[in-house]
């Protein structure tokens, strides 16, 4: 049984929480979080033990850190967690700053601890199977992919102030799927984007409408379309389509019953957002998870790609600001 202590219990500390507890080779050890009620909550739920970030690094009980506090904790808890030799699962992003992650990740080589970054829609199942059909050779050589990711309701605009905005914030798990279904690393981006949804946003001085293109040393393309806001669920679709076929994967709704009638078909609307969606994301990723732990894989997603992703959104925010295409040299790998 592996002991995981868990940074952050906020909403997405929560998931983790709950699967963790759920899972038979791990086991949720402590919680840490300045928040106590919040602590607390989960602590007395799961039978955890409430520890200081001190504490928890200098426990030899705990074998792994799960990450899942404010963003700008990442990067220094992960460096300690690193020197402490233990396995890091942590949200992304390590940090907003590429300087910071570069920095951040030496110090993850020089321990040689294994680190996951959760970006979990590579852990969805269907997005998966798309990619397992596309490896296996199904519809050939690709040619385009596009994906859908539309929020259904945009943030406050005090959000984007500090998120990062939306490339880092929500660009950033769709330009990180398009490398991983393609399977190349991209060579130029091109992105047209606007504040069409929330003037507030915009006078924060972000945006909440882009269209990117990103384009492939192979020729082929991929398009992502983001919206902060749908109006009917939370709206994620992908379709690659290659030289024999067609992959697609359409959003995933509330039920699948339809109400047929002598007026028409009608039926639900798409799961409300991230937490239903994904659900089954990131119980794949913590299976995953504990197999880098019991040493039977290494970590599908690794620092590297956390800082590929923030390489990727930046170049987009470059794109959106000049209005040209960004031909792209990254420096992951």
């Amino acid at each position: 049984m592996f002991n995981v202590a868990l940074f952050g219990t906020g909403r997405i500390g929560k998931v983790h929480a709950e699967i963790i507890n759920n899972h038979p080779e791990i086991n949720l050890y402590s919680v840490i979080d300045p928040y106590l009620p919040g602590a607390e909550s989960i602590a007395n739920k799961y039978q955890a033990v409430i520890q200081s970030v001190e504490e928890a690094m200098n426990d030899e009980n705990i074998h792994a850190v799960c990450i899942a506090s404010a963003t700008d904790t990442h990067a220094e808890l992960v460096e300690r967690a690193a020197k402490k030799g233990k396995a890091i699962f942590c949200e992304k992003p390590i940090d907003l700053s590429l300087a910071r992650i570069q920095e951040c990740l030496a110090i993850v080589n020089d321990y040689k601890v294994p680190l996951l970054v959760g970006f979990n829609r590579r852990f969805d199942p269907n997005f998966r199977y798309v990619k397992d059909k596309f490896n296996e050779g199904k519809i050939g050589k690709a040619e385009s992919l596009v994906i859908t990711s539309r929020d259904p309701l945009p943030p406050p605009a005090e959000y984007c102030k500090v998120s990062g905005g939306m490339f880092r914030d929500m660009s950033v798990h769709d330009l990180d799927m398009a490398r991983f279904m393609i399977g190349e690393e991209p060579n130029s981006i091109t992105v047209h984007a606007s504040c069409v949804v929330d003037s507030a946003i915009g006078e924060a001085g972000d945006v909440d409408t882009a269209t990117i293109v990103l384009g492939f040393p192979s020729g082929v393309s991929a398009t992502i379309i983001n919206s902060r806001r749908s109006g009917y669920g939370y709206d994620q679709r992908l379709e690659l389509h290659g030289e024999t076929g067609l992959l697609k994967v359409d959003n995933q709704t509330e039920n699948l019953v339809q109400h047929w009638n002598e007026h028409g078909c009608t039926g639900t609307n798409p799961e409300f957002f991230f937490l239903e969606r994904y659900n089954n994301a990131y119980i794949a990723e913590w299976k995953h998870f504990a197999d880098i732990l019991a040493g039977r894989t290494e970590p599908c997603c690794s620092g590297i790609d956390g800082q590929i992703a923030l390489e990727l959104a930046e170049a987009a925010g470059e794109s959106a600001r000049s209005q040209k295409t960004v031909h792209l040299n990254l420096a992951g790998k």
